[in-house]
């Protein structure tokens, strides 16, 4: 059985906010979050996929997440991209 690591994004007011996390089915996981029904800290925002990884069992997919939430600089790193890419797009529209 796969687990993938998950690291999501949403605006609150003037600034983004992420969520790192693991699951065995992130699309479920992702209707979960949008829905109010996931974690308590998602709850009432509309978050989107930034990252996810592949892990085989669910101890390595464990270990994962909990590196990635303490790696901050990693964490900002994909935040910005994902704003850049967001800033890129809307001003080819």
């Amino acid at each position: 059985m796969k687990f993938h690591v998950y690291m999501i994004i949403a605006k609150k007011i003037s600034r983004y906010i992420t969520y790192v996390g693991y699951s065995k089915n992130i699309e479920k996981r992702l209707i979960l979050h949008n829905s109010s029904k996931g974690a308590k800290f998602t709850k009432g925002n509309y978050w989107k996929i930034i990252y996810k990884k592949k892990y085989n069992t669910k101890s390595e997919a464990m270990k994962a997440e909990y590196n990635l939430k303490k790696n901050y600089k990693l964490r900002l790193k994909l935040k910005n991209k994902f704003i850049n890419d967001e800033d890129i797009n809307i001003a080819s529209i």
